[in-house]
């Protein structure tokens, strides 16, 4: 069935990314309150509740598609959720209030908000896995890369695209058990490691920006993160690739039985396949990729960054918010 009313494209120029920062700053400041107290739930709680206060304020007619929190029973807004005013444009959303809830809570660096909105019917999110195997590069490097090749391959590859050495090429990973042999293969080929206990969110990201110290993420992650970054990705020029990874026989089997293609190889476009993607993300504890939320006298200081992939715009941008003037405009607690 045609939608009617303007579509996505006739109303972008009023610059729906920057609406997104407002929600993504919302978000951002909620959950700061609480960072380094130890209770993530409560940061996710804080963060989901200002996320969808603002994206309900929003001039659009949009669906959860990607609702972070499922996974583990956090709190959420879920998927199927009807969000904003409901007049055009109608648009997907993915959602990750707080990507990185325990390094909020526990005090540590790299806490972001994120929220990615593309045309109505162009998210697609595997939702018979929960995790999934993952390679991330930039633009230099983007038609090098083959999650299906060895790690030594692929690292040989990005080296030659992006013009160094093997040994000039640095990789992120999440520090987790599964990934022991991953990390022998990689130290093996002679590449530099970092690891990450958390956020592969923003980590995914670095890795598709130009001249950052991430050269590529390689890994598994969850799955709804992978099509949150896949937004962002085409709004960089950069590119992933995923699989899934059941995490027990039973889960394999679940899926191929319900007709999923578990050996699939999912590129950037499988995941996020509109024409208009914009995607925005606050730092909450300060990392590499956003500072983190600063508190000042009457306000607090949080920093952005804003994409949208048809005009390859990348806004980063830095902004004082004075909670005297906020508490007259708000009904929610921002400190």
């Amino acid at each position: 069935m045609e939608l009617s009313g303007p579509n996505i494209s006739q109303t972008i120029e009023r610059n729906i990314a920057m609406e997104l920062v407002r929600v993504t700053e919302a978000a951002a400041l909620s959950a700061a309150r609480h960072m380094g107290l130890g209770d993530k739930n409560l940061v996710d709680q804080e963060a989901v509740a200002a996320m969808r206060y603002v994206l309900d304020h929003i001039a659009m007619d949009g669906v959860v598609v990607i609702g972070e929190g499922e996974k583990d029973e956090a709190p959420m807004l879920y998927i199927g959720e009807r969000i904003g005013d409901g007049s055009p444009p109608h648009v997907d959303i993915a959602v990750d209030p707080i990507d990185g809830t325990s390094l909020c809570a526990k005090g540590l660096p790299g806490a972001i908000s994120a929220v990615a909105l593309s045309e109505r019917g162009t998210m697609h999110c595997p939702q018979r896995f929960y995790y999934m195997d993952k390679i991330v590069t930039g633009p230099e490097a983007r038609d090098y890369i083959d999650i299906n090749a060895p790690v030594a391959m692929n690292l040989k590859a990005i080296a030659a695209a992006t013009g160094r050495k093997v040994t000039e090429v640095t990789v992120v990973v999440l520090d987790r058990p599964r990934h022991d042999r991953l990390l022998a293969e990689i130290r093996a080929a002679g590449a530099r490691v970092k690891l990450i206990s958390d956020g592969d969110v923003a980590a995914a990201l670095e890795a598709a920006m130009p001249d950052r110290e991430i050269d590529v993420l390689m890994g598994i992650g969850g799955t709804p993160e992978a099509v949150l970054s896949a937004a962002a990705i085409l709004c960089l020029g950069g590119a992933i690739q995923c699989k899934a990874w059941p995490r027990n026989e039973e889960e394999r089997k679940a899926a191929e039985e319900a007709g999923e293609d578990v050996d699939k190889v999912y590129r950037t476009e499988d995941l996020v396949s509109g024409s208009e993607i914009f995607f925005a993300a606050t730092g909450v504890s300060s990392g590499d990729l956003l500072k983190g939320v600063r508190y000042f006298r009457g306000g607090a200081q949080t920093n952005s960054v804003a994409m949208r992939n048809k005009s390859g715009t990348i806004r980063w941008i830095e902004s004082c918010h004075n909670f005297g003037r906020l508490d007259k405009l708000s009904d929610i607690d921002l400190h």
